[in-house]
């Protein structure tokens, strides 16, 4: 599924359009309109030649400074809301909303949380029910630095086997958010390099607050079970 073409593509293209067409009129006046050829007319051909090649680089150049966003891909799967444990109304409360929230305004379309090493709540587009992560390389590292990792291409990666077995096959970029010391937020995006910086910073403060309810509603729990 394509998204549809970002305002100003049209603006960007007209220098380009305009270049071509003014050397077109240019080239047939002077083949047809213009058998014979004076001083002022060659003199004014060679200026509007000269324009239409600056339109033309000018053109050129928009299209390398702000190039086109990368067409979304439709992910393989249906949309999944699974919780697996125990929780209280307000760690319901807090994971649905954190959730929905990452879903809705973000470019991520599966969201899977792993915390103290199980899977609690996968949310969004999965290929099926049964599929289990199994933590690698990645999903390890981020754990044991505290730092994210994005892997802005998928299929540039050779470690993305750690994750196709849960998120779509065809899953374009993913986000490994640490969740404290106790858990990984995974991302799923339907479009590479999605996330961008503001995103980046966004999630990370999203995921403090969610590991921060987590870890108050444990030690809460701790402290009523020894009492």
């Amino acid at each position: 599924m394509s998204r549809p073409a970002p305002e100003g593509l049209w603006i960007r293209r007209l220098p380009l359009i305009a270049g071509i067409l003014g050397g077109s009129l240019l080239l047939v006046n002077r083949l047809v309109f213009t058998p014979e050829l004076i001083n002022s007319q060659s003199r004014a051909d060679a200026l509007g030649v000269i324009l239409s090649a600056l339109l033309i680089l000018t053109g050129l150049l928009w299209q390398q400074i702000q190039p086109l966003p990368p067409a979304a891909t439709e992910l393989q799967g249906d949309y999944q809301l699974r919780f697996r444990g125990e929780f209280t109304a307000s760690q319901r409360l807090e994971l649905g909303w954190s959730s929905h929230t990452l879903l809705e305004l973000t470019a991520a379309r599966s969201l899977l949380i792993l915390w103290q090493g199980t899977e609690i709540l996968r949310r969004g587009t999965f290929p099926g029910a049964d599929s289990t992560l199994h933590p690698g390389s990645i999903v390890t590292r981020v754990q044991q630095t505290q730092r994210p990792v994005y892997l802005v291409d998928l299929k540039l990666f050779p470690a993305r086997s750690e994750f196709t077995e849960v998120f779509p096959e065809n899953t374009q970029a993913i986000l490994c958010q640490p969740l404290q010391e106790h858990g990984v937020l995974l991302l799923g995006a339907d479009t590479p390099r999605s996330f961008s910086p503001r995103d980046q910073a966004w999630i990370a403060a999203l995921a403090e607050k969610l590991a921060q309810a987590l870890s108050m509603a444990e030690e809460s729990s701790a402290t009523v079970t020894s009492t």
